[in-house]
C-alpha cells in the first residue's frame, strides 16, 4: 500500500443524505494528489473525514505502520479553506502554541516557528497580531501551522483562494518545494494548479470518485488532438463562426465542435486518424468564409476538458 488507503468509505448525514458512497483510493507516499469535482461533490467531507473531523458512516482509513484502530491525526497537517485564529495572538506566538499542542519542545518551537514564518513569506509580520493580517496572510500563516510538526501527510482545502496572483504563485511555488518532502493531499478549483503541480488526481461527482491514477496516464488515456478558433470579437465575426460551428459539427471528422462562452470562440475534438484531413478541411473552410481569424492553435485535450466530460456524463 502507499502512505495511506481509503476503503469504502460512505458518509451518510441526516435525513439519509449521502455525501459519500464507498470511495476508495490511495496515496501514494511522496506524492501530490489534486481533489477535484463540482460544488457538493464531496469533496470537503473527504477532507474533514481524513483530517479526523469527521466520522464515517462506514469504511476504513489506514495509514501505513499503523495498526488498526490507532490515531493518525498526529501525522497530518491540515489548512482548512478558511483558517480561524486567535486575533490577539502574533503570528509567532501562534505558531508556537500550535507547536506546543503538537508536542514540540519550547525551543524546538521557537526555532521551527520562525523558520516557517520566513518560509511562508511573512517573517516580517510575524510579531503583529493577526487580526491585523490580510486574508493572504492568514493563509500563509495557516500553511505555516499545518507544517509546524512535519507531517507525513499535508491535507488543504483550497489553499491559495484568498491570495492574489503574486501571493498564489509564491505559495505554488512552495508547494511545490513542500511535494519532495511530504505527501500532498489538496482540492482545488483551479484545473490549471492541479496540472501544474500534482502527480495524481481524484475528481468526484456526487460523493463518487469517478476518474484516479496517475495524471500523466489519464491524460494520455484520454487525450485527443484539439482545435481551437478565435476570431474578431464582433457581431459579425461571431455570427460567422456560430454558422460554420453548425457545419462542421455533422462531419465525421469531429467528435463535437462547440462555441465557447463568449462566442468569438470555438472547440473542436478531432477524430485521432483524422487530425490532418480536419486541419486542412478547417484551414480551407475559415478561408473560403473570409472569417476573421486572430487565433487559430492545434493540441490536445486538457484535465480541464477531462474534468468537464467527467461531471457532465459520467
Amino acid at each position: 500500500m502507499g502512505l495511506v488507503a481509503v476503503e469504502g468509505l460512505s458518509k451518510t448525514f441526516s435525513g439519509a443524505t449521502s455525501a459519500l458512497q464507498d470511495i476508495r483510493f490511495t496515496l501514494g507516499e511522496g506524492r501530490c494528489t489534486a481533489l477535484l469535482g463540482p460544488n457538493g461533490a464531496g469533496k470537503t467531507t473527504t477532507i474533514r473525514i481524513l483530517s479526523g473531523l469527521l466520522a464515517p458512516s462506514s469504511g476504513s482509513i489506514r495509514f501505513r505502520d499503523l495498526k488498526p484502530g490507532d490515531d493518525h491525526r498526529a501525522l497530518i497537517g491540515y489548512l482548512p479553506q478558511t483558517p480561524a485564529f486567535h486575533g490577539w495572538m502574533t503570528g509567532a506566538e501562534f505558531l508556537r502554541y500550535a507547536a506546543g499542542l503538537c508536542g514540540l519542545p519550547k525551543r524546538e518551537a521557537a526555532s521551527r516557528s520562525a523558520e516557517l514564518l520566513e518560509r511562508v513569506g511573512i517573517a516580517d509580520a510575524g510579531r503583529r497580531r493577526i487580526a491585523g493580517y490580510s486574508g493572504g496572510m492568514k493563509q500563509r500563516l495557516g500553511l505555516a501551522q499545518a507544517l509546524i510538526h512535519r507531517p507525513k501527510l499535508l491535507i488543504l482545502d483550497e489553499p491559495v483562494s484568498a491570495l492574489d496572483p503574486i501571493g498564489r504563485r509564491e505559495v505554488m511555488q512552495l508547494l511545490g518545494e513542500l511535494k519532495h518532502e511530504t505527501t500532498i493531499l489538496f482540492s482545488t478549483h483551479v484545473l490549471h494548479d492541479a496540472e501544474e503541480l500534482c502527480d495524481d488526481v481524484l475528481i468526484m461527482k456526487n460523493g463518487r470518485i469517478v476518474i484516479s491514477g496517475a495524471i500523466d496516464d489519464i491524460r494520455a488515456a484520454n487525450r485527443e488532438p484539439v482545435m481551437v478558433v478565435e476570431v474578431e470579437n464582433t457581431g459579425e465575426a461571431r455570427s460567422a463562426l456560430s454558422q460554420w460551428v453548425s457545419l462542421v459539427s455533422t462531419t465525421q471528422l469531429f467528435h463535437s465542435a462547440e462555441l465557447q462562452p463568449g462566442g468569438n470562440a470555438a472547440k473542436l475534438r478531432v477524430e485521432n486518424n483524422q487530425i490532418r484531413e480536419a486541419r486542412r478541411i478547417v484551414l480551407q473552410q475559415l478561408l473560403d468564409r473570409g472569417i476573421p481569424v486572430t487565433k487559430l492553435e492545434f493540441g490536445s485535450t486538457t484535465l480541464e476538458d477531462l474534468f468537464m466530460k467527467a461531471v457532465q456524463h459520467v
